[in-house]
């Protein structure tokens, strides 16, 4: 049976009231899992990343994380809500002080988000923690993913991986669903879907089929909220309508998994149902080919949604790199990005060759010299 995660985020808006309707929500819609956002601005942008187009607009995202900012007294409360209504907390640091925070308020598991993905030194710390982890896999080649699942192999820890379209909303016809067991056979790992789609069934119920063993949606109370994410989440009576249909189609699995002839019967059966349901077309083009590439809403964003190597401020010729003047962030699409976050500690006490400005990605030819 897949595990249910609704994701909250940051739709409590820092509001301790709201986060306890939502916990709620996705409690009685059936999630087991509420998870959170814990945000630190300086840990995921440079303040001169500028506006960045999200599903309610463009947005000044610098700012408008640092308006999401909460003590982690604030954390501590969301992880006793969930206590208190039988849920399961999981939330997403997105740098090492955040997840120190997690790991002194008590959390059981860890889950990173698509663009932390590469952050090296994020998961190497994470992974020093003895606790299960979730990654999602969205924005990212088959070699990228590879290569992080392999820093967490080689640190002791066998994560989650969740297949993901980070596009807001993620296109259906994209999601290339058979490519589950495809990333369960090359990583060696287990794989669920972290679906960022509009509707409520068609790819959690093709995932469940796809033996996902988790399923990540976005829940809100109203996607007219105002919440980063809103546009692109599934209302409380949504969600509960999704996670009907997951555990019906799962229960229908479970009940022939020892009879390889009959779960065989079971698994085209149920295709054929949601083909019926969504239209053949509809529902093919959704399975695709279970070939892993990006996706084409993804093309664009990759390399800058990523995290890379930036300048913190304005650094001249001849200054050393140190972890006080470079930082490992994202791009976005206003800023160039820089190298790869598997170089941080090859790079730390290098000599710059020439000026960089504040926010610019550090690159090789700002550590070399040539005749």
């Amino acid at each position: 049976m897949p595990r249910i995660v609704a994701e909250i985020g940051t739709a409590h808006g820092g509001d301790i009231a709201r986060a306890r309707r939502l916990v709620r929500a996705a409690r009685d819609a059936g999630a087991e899992t509420a998870k959170f956002q814990l945000v630190r601005a300086a840990e995921i942008l440079h303040p001169q990343t500028g506006p960045v187009d999200l599903p309610g607009g463009s947005v000044a995202l610098y700012e408008r994380f640092r308006s999401l900012e909460r003590p982690e007294s604030f954390y501590s409360e969301l992880k006793a809500i969930c206590e208190e209504e039988d849920m399961r907390f999981l939330c997403t640091p997105f740098g090492i002080e955040s997840a120190r925070v997690l790991k002194h308020i008590g959390v059981h598991e860890i889950k990173i988000a698509s663009p932390e993905l590469n952050h090296f030194p994020l998961l190497q710390e994470v992974a020093a923690y003895d606790m299960p982890l979730i990654v999602s896999a969205g924005v990212a080649r088959l070699c990228d993913i590879a290569e992080s699942v392999e820093l967490l192999r080689s640190n002791g820890r066998m994560p989650t991986v969740l297949h993901c379209i980070t596009a807001y909303p993620a296109p259906e016809e994209e999601y290339n669903v058979r490519v589950l067991p495809s990333l369960q056979r090359s990583l060696g790992v287990p794989v669920g879907i972290s679906d960022h789609s509009t509707d409520p069934v068609l790819i959690p119920a093709l995932a469940t089929l796809m033996g996902a063993t988790v399923i990540e949606k976005h829940i809100t109370l109203d996607r007219n909220d105002g919440g980063l994410d809103d546009p692109i989440a599934r209302q409380p009576e949504e969600f509960a309508t999704m996670t009907g249909r997951v555990r019906a189609i799962a229960s229908r699995l479970d009940a022939v998994a020892d009879d390889p002839v009959a779960h065989r019967a079971a698994e085209i059966e149920i295709l054929q149902e949601l083909r019926n349901e969504f239209g053949a077309d509809r529902v093919n083009r959704a399975l695709g080919d279970g070939v892993k590439r990006l996706a084409p809403s993804e093309q664009r964003s990759y390399g800058y949604t990523n995290r890379s190597i930036h300048a913190l401020k304005d650094l001249s010729p001849g200054e050393p790199l140190t972890s006080e003047s470079i930082a490992i962030l994202r791009s976005e699409r206003n800023l160039t990005p820089g190298l790869h976050p598997r170089y941080w500690q090859t790079i730390l006490g290098t000599r710059l060759t020439r000026a960089v400005a504040a926010g610019a990605g550090i690159s090789w030819s700002d550590l070399t010299t040539t005749s």
